[in-house]
Parts: structure tokens; C-alpha cells; sequence
């Protein structure tokens, strides 16, 4: 039986500063960041989750729906066992398929043949697996001979289409999403929306966060409205729609 569930699931982020020299010496990812502490002591935290608890299924297909910053990609995150909760639970049921960033793990000196491999099995699969899966991927990523070649040497749509016939070459059993993908140029990205879903479809159980009203009335049944890190309200996909968009409505008039 196919499940996957959250069960008062919260988790806060650690206020960070970073020093003028630092940011200009190293960017973005200082060596010199510092946590920030109240004056008793204890460091200043965002709440990203609060109590978030979710029963999903076989057969559901579920939109996370939000305002940017409202904890979507984080609960995927969480889901997918890339982020531990500060309390509660996740537990599933089934082989997890997480495409919330498909291009990290990308070894830029290795080859594209090499890269099939060690993405396989980052992902779970077995060597057979990936023997058995490998002149699929390579088919479908149209690179040829290319695949004998270091990744680095690739354009950046080559790159996207070899990790794309990468992501979704398995058959997922529960399968979360941050936006639905698509790639390359007018050709290619007809073929990789078929491919897509096609994925999806394989898929048991669906989480798709997306910002797209119409791809969540067209893909998913299920919906959860994620405000400021706590559900404001699931349910069928329709009705949360509806509320969500009145809402809107009603911060914009």
C-alpha cells in the first residue's frame, strides 16, 4: 500500500548575518556568516512550518498552492527526507522520486554516460536498473556520441535534456514536483511534455507545487492552500481553488 503522510510536522530556519568583508570577499555562501542569538542566549529562528499534517494516498494527485515564501518548496523538502523537522513526523510508503532540483548532483568533469550512472543510483536505482534504463535515457536525451564526452563540454540545453532523461526514466511511486518541468528547444520540449506526463501519470501519489492555476485544475484532484508555513485549507482541488483565488482577490482590492 502506497502512502505518504506528515504528522505535526513544524521546522524553523536559523537567522544568519553576514559581514560586509565576507560578502565581498566570498559572495553569497560567506565562511565568515554568523548565527544570530537573542540576550539570553538562544538563536533567532524563522518558523517555516507550522503543524503540518497531510494523508495522501494511491490515486491522489495533490497541488501545493501559496504566495512565494509560504513554505512549499520547504514542505517538498521535508517530504522528501532532504530536511529534518524541528518536530513531527513523515513517513511513507513506496519508492520516493524527488524532482525539486533535478540539475544538483551534475559531476561536470565525468561524462554523460558516467553521469546516467551516478544519478541512478542517487536516486535509488539498482545497477541493473540503470543497465536496463540506459538506451532509453540515451534515445530520448537525442545526444549520441555526445554521451562519451565530459558534461562540462555540453550547452546548457544539452545538459537540461541529458538530466532530464535522467529524472524521468524510473517509475516513481510517489512522486513530488516543484513546478512542472520542461526543456529545449520548440522540438524537444513537445516530446518532453508528453514524456512528462507520461512520468506523472506512473506516478501512485503526485505532489506538484506550482504557481500555475490552470496546470493544478488539469493534473491534480487534491489541493493544499499553504499560508505563512501552516494550511490555510485542503481539500478537492476545485474548492480550494476557489477560496485561494477570493482571497486574493480580496488582498488585492
Amino acid at each position: 500500500m502506497t502512502f505518504l503522510r506528515a504528522d505535526g510536522v513544524s521546522l524553523e530556519y536559523p537567522l544568519f548575518v553576514r559581514s560586509s568583508a565576507g560578502a565581498q570577499s566570498r559572495g553569497a555562501d560567506s565562511a565568515n556568516d554568523r548565527m544570530v542569538f537573542h540576550p539570553n542566549g538562544r538563536p533567532k529562528s524563522v518558523r517555516a512550518l507550522t503543524n503540518i499534517s497531510l494523508n495522501f494516498e494511491a490515486g491522489d494527485r495533490v497541488g501545493l498552492l501559496g504566495r512565494n515564501g509560504s513554505g512549499k518548496t520547504t514542505l517538498l523538502h521535508v517530504l522528501a527526507g532532504l530536511l529534518p523537522p524541528d518536530q513531527g513526523a513523515v513517513a511513507y510508503a513506496g519508492r520516493l522520486t524527488s524532482l525539486i532540483n533535478i540539475n544538483l548532483g551534475m559531476q561536470m568533469q565525468a561524462t554523460g554516460h558516467r553521469n546516467i550512472t551516478l544519478r541512478g543510483l542517487a536516486s535509488g536505482m539498482s545497477r541493473d536498473e540503470i543497465e536496463r534504463l540506459r538506451p532509453a535515457i540515451a534515445e530520448f536525451s537525442e545526444l549520441g556520441q555526445f554521451l562519451d564526452l565530459p558534461v562540462e563540454t555540453y550547452s546548457a540545453g544539452m545538459r537540461m535534456r541529458l538530466v532530464f532523461a535522467i529524472a524521468t526514466a524510473q517509475n516513481p511511486e510517489i512522486l513530488l514536483l516543484d513546478e512542472w518541468l520542461s526543456t529545449g528547444d520548440e522540438g524537444f520540449r513537445a516530446k518532453a511534455a508528453e514524456r512528462m506526463k507520461s512520468f506523472a501519470d506512473r506516478a501512485a501519489i503526485m505532489v506538484l507545487a506550482s504557481h500555475s492555476v490552470p496546470l493544478m485544475l488539469s493534473t491534480c484532484n487534491k489541493a493544499v492552500w499553504l499560508d505563512h508555513g501552516a494550511i490555510r485549507m485542503q481539500g478537492e482541488v476545485g474548492t480550494v481553488i476557489e477560496a485561494y483565488r477570493a482571497d486574493a482577490m480580496g488582498s488585492s482590492s
